[in-house]
């Protein structure tokens, strides 16, 4: 049991310390860190308990019948509850957080919640899946564990761009800070419960594989942007002391 476990979590972990070492303007504490992720932690049980309220009152089923009924489930069933649940505990995190004090920082903070979140529910499905624990546990390592980050880093960089950016603007961000995320899920999501039931076609998978790339290359140009933001600042503050 113990080699599942550790088998559900490094992956999750392995990304939290890659965000952790990228963060090299000026680290935040690994004290936040911890507790951000315990929060991802908390916020699967959050998402399983709004899930559940959109289940027994209809949004979605659990058993669809129908492609659009696999929309449902990937937009209710999933997305919705999971990146609300995140976006809620983020921003409770961040309020309390007097180390919020970068652009960057909302990314780091974001991603390292996810990662909690990412943890726990890898480790439901892999002690749900023991007879192939380590097949599933292979494929998620290397597409759920990453969706979930670059998830968390789209819903980072919009929250940032809340706190630090346009005043104008900050209800506009917010709102991108949860609407990105859920689409960019749906849309993972949605051909892998589709194959549950039909099998996968050339333009399904093309479509699975064009947005997990797509999340790839957004969240290192998310996190790169904020990182220039960051280190201009940083650069005027020394030309303004010196």
């Amino acid at each position: 049991m113990l080699i599942v476990l550790l088998s559900a979590v490094l992956p999750a972990l392995a990304l939290l310390y890659f965000i952790y070492r990228k963060d090299d303007l000026r680290k935040e504490p690994a004290k936040q860190i911890v507790r951000a992720f315990l929060l991802g932690v908390a916020s699967a049980l959050l998402a399983i308990f709004l899930n559940s309220l959109l289940l027994l009152f209809g949004f979605y089923s659990e058993e669809p019948a129908t492609v659009g009924g696999h929309l449902l489930e990937a937009f209710f069933g999933a997305a919705l509850p999971e990146e609300l649940a995140k976006l809620a505990l983020l921003l409770l995190f961040l309020r309390r957080n007097p180390d919020f004090d970068e652009w960057v920082d909302g990314i780091v903070y974001a991603a390292s919640l996810g990662l909690g979140f990412a943890a726990l529910e890898n480790i439901f499905y892999l002690f749900d899946n023991l007879d192939d624990w380590a097949a599933v546990g292979t494929l998620r390592a290397f597409l759920s564990i990453p969706a979930h980050f670059f998830f968390a880093v789209t819903m980072g960089y919009f929250v940032s761009r809340a706190y630090f950016g346009d005043p104008a603007k900050v209800r506009w961000n917010l709102a991108l800070a949860l609407i990105c995320p859920v689409i960019l899920h749906t849309l993972f999501d949605f051909p892998l419960m589709l194959s549950r039931t039909a099998e996968i076609t050339g333009g399904l998978f093309a479509l699975f594989c064009g947005v997990f790339i797509f999340m790839a290359v957004k969240s290192k140009e998310f996190y790169l942007a904020h990182h220039a933001r960051d280190a201009e600042q940083m650069n005027q503050d020394h030309g303004a002391s010196a």
